[in-house]
């Protein structure tokens, strides 16, 4: 008797997946991340010439939260229990802020550049928690973070050429992240990651409906398919980043962000007939660099007092 030969399952395929290092998982979910983040900003591009950037933001949404309606399925409705509504409310409203503003500077500006900027939100951020929270950053954290502003003069090259509106509203919505970033570590505090979750594609649905309404124009045959198209890319590529924080070391997988500028670059040449100049290259350099080093610092100052605290409580007096 021949016995059939064997054929992959997805319970085999799931093995193989928990098999590897989550080193090996970790850099390969980044890497979907960033692909997948790409893939939406050409689709809000390309789309942008049909239909405008806020209503292109209300389906990005809109999708999103019926992506995320599963989870509302399996875990009840629990998750909007808090009593934090308030800040809730405020990172909603900042996010719609941000993303009005970056979907709108896609529509005008190059894939490439407009990634290199995007990766000033963590330096807005860090500037933000000195002043907000308190922080206190030493002389290294700081030259970093001007640093990556003067990576930022280097992209935009003021007094030698013109800077775009595309490029100011990139530095707008990533100053606004930079702030959501800190009312996203206030709430960590208190809230489950499915409550800021949920909250986040409730309100981002809601808010956004009244400016999409305001500059509506009924999207047309294919248009349809790239919104669907925005909204599955944009969810799946944070639920694969989450996922890949959670399995890796932070440390290990953040420099393969990089990848956004490498494949908005394809993207750009491909479809646009986009060619990022040297400065653009360069200064993106600059920006991730000292990004990903005031990261680093953060993580490396927040194990040091896990440890003094963990010091403290096994003391026997």
């Amino acid at each position: 008797m021949v016995s059939a030969p064997d054929e992959p399952s997805g319970r085999s395929r799931g093995a193989a997946w928990r098999s590897l290092s989550p080193t090996t998982r970790g850099v390969t979910l980044m890497a979907v991340s960033t692909l997948g983040f790409s893939a939406m900003h050409t689709a809000v591009r390309y789309l942008s010439a049909e239909l405008p950037p806020i209503q292109i933001a209300f389906f990005r949404n809109f999708f999103g939260l019926i992506i995320f309606l599963p989870l509302v399925w399996q875990n009840g409705l629990g998750f909007l229990h808090t009593k934090r509504f308030p800040l809730h409310l405020l990172r909603g409203g900042l996010n719609v802020v941000a993303m009005f503003a970056f979907f709108t500077a896609l529509s005008l500006a190059p894939l490439a550049r407009v990634n290199a900027l995007a990766f000033t939100a963590p330096l807005f951020a860090a500037i933000l928690s000195v002043v907000i929270l308190r922080e206190r950053f030493r002389a290294r954290r700081w030259a970093a973070i001007i640093l990556g502003f003067i990576g930022t003069l280097v992209i935009l090259r003021p007094g030698f050429a013109v800077v775009d509106l595309g490029s100011w509203l990139v530095l707008f919505a990533a100053g606004v992240w930079g702030f959501t970033m800190i009312v996203i570590r206030v709430l960590g505090r208190t809230e489950s990651s499915l409550t800021t979750t949920g909250y986040m594609n409730l309100l981002l649905s809601v808010l956004s409906i009244g400016p999409a309404l305001y500059v509506w124009q009924t999207p047309q045959g294919a248009a349809w398919f790239w919104l669907v198209v925005i909204g599955i890319s944009g969810t799946a590529s944070q639920l694969a980043l989450a996922e890949a924080l959670k399995v890796a070391e932070t440390t290990v997988i953040m420099p393969f962000d990089f990848l956004k500028i490498i494949w908005a670059a394809m993207f750009g040449f491909l479809l646009f007939a986009e060619i990022p100049d040297l400065f653009t290259w360069v200064g993106a350099a600059i920006i991730f660099t000292s990004s990903f080093y005031i990261a680093w610092r953060e993580r490396v100052v927040l194990g040091r007092a896990r440890l003094a605290r963990a010091g403290k409580a096994e003391r026997p007096y």
